[in-house]
């Protein structure tokens, strides 16, 4: 793959799911914050597990995937290999990915009972819907992690798999800091875009809020009328008429 970031990303990021916590990671500022943007506009599913394995508990704003490449394993994995965006490109770890992972987990002696990183991996298609159960925003290496489940349902499969998967979408350097949510929700969207019904309803969600706030404006207190007092000269009577053109 291309991109010095994506390659260093592939080589030493391992993600162990399950032991991050689902939402909005690395949360600052107050309501107009970029975090707060991004929950407001994707809201991100709950994610339970029983003795039948992981599952979705409070689903969340459905994605369509735009274009491939995104690369998930399945949802008892520990460990997710993440696809990189850069340029409106997906760049996927390549069939040595796993093994690599693998020889970082023994050089750390992390052990691996599930086995995760010798099991098959498969590229979600294009079309396909995902739930987001995870945003994390690094504004330091100007990143904006996202972790997608598959939504089974939505998908109308008969087999449910719930195959996960991490796309972290980079972005030139310094830019997270002045971005708002609106533009990093258009880059995502290249790849992985709101489903329309649900679009939708957020642009008829805002523009009511819209006008409610219009509402809610005061109007203009009304003028008193001129009064004319005993003793007032013209010029006084006219008040500020007196200097309008004719």
């Amino acid at each position: 793959m291309s991109g010095k970031a994506c390659r260093t990303l592939k080589a030493v990021a391992v993600i162990i799911a399950g032991l991050l916590p689902a939402g909005i990671a690395n949360a600052q500022g107050g309501a107009d914050s970029l975090e707060s943007q991004l929950a407001a506009k994707y809201k991100v599913a709950k994610i339970g597990q029983d003795s039948s394995g992981i599952s979705v508990t409070d689903p969340g704003t459905v994605l369509v995937i735009k274009k491939g490449g995104i690369l998930s394993v399945t949802s008892s994995n520990m460990v997710v290999i993440p696809s990189c965006v850069k340029d409106g490109q997906v760049h996927s770890a390549n069939g040595n990915a796993m093994a690599g992972v693998s020889k970082l987990l023994k050089w750390k002696n992390v052990s691996d009972p599930t086995g995760s990183t010798n099991a098959e991996t498969k590229f979600l298609t294009i079309g396909e819907k995902v739930y987001v159960s995870k945003i994390e925003v690094n504004r330091k290496d100007s990143k904006v992690s996202m972790a997608i489940i598959e939504c089974d349902s939505c998908n109308s499969v008969q087999d449910a798999s719930q195959r996960k998967a991490q796309v972290v979408f980079q972005f030139p350097k310094d830019y997270l800091a002045g971005a708002d949510g609106g533009q990093v929700s258009d880059v995502i969207s290249q790849v992985l875009e709101i489903q329309p019904e649900e679009a939708a309803q957020q642009e008829q969600g805002q523009d009511a809020q819209q006008g409610q706030q219009q509402a809610q404006q005061p109007e203009a207190p009304a003028q008193p009328p001129t009064t004319i007092q005993l003793g007032q000269t013209i010029d006084e009577v006219k008040g500020p008429w007196a200097s309008r053109p004719r």
